[in-house]
């Protein structure tokens, strides 16, 4: 699946706060702190920017799929 363009880091997290576990820690600057303890507890920061560069969006993809054992493409289908 190709990745998708002109994601905004809020909506990214928005996504991952509703359908991933995660919950809004605080946001430092231009930076939301996500974190989850399922699996394992994971912190992970989303830049605040519209849209996220595409190489740190891929970056983030795949530490979400990695911790939470699903594939890259599960986690676009939801956005």
């Amino acid at each position: 699946m190709k990745i998708p363009r002109g994601v905004a880091g809020s909506h990214l997290a928005d996504v991952l706060c509703r359908r991933w576990q995660y919950s809004k820690v605080h946001q430092e600057g231009s930076h939301i702190i996500l974190e989850t303890s399922e699996p394992a507890h994971q912190r992970i920061a989303i830049p605040a920017h519209n849209p996220v560069r595409v190489g740190t969006f891929v970056s983030i993809l795949r530490a979400v799929a990695k911790h939470k054992h699903v594939s890259r493409d599960a986690i676009i289908q939801t956005l």
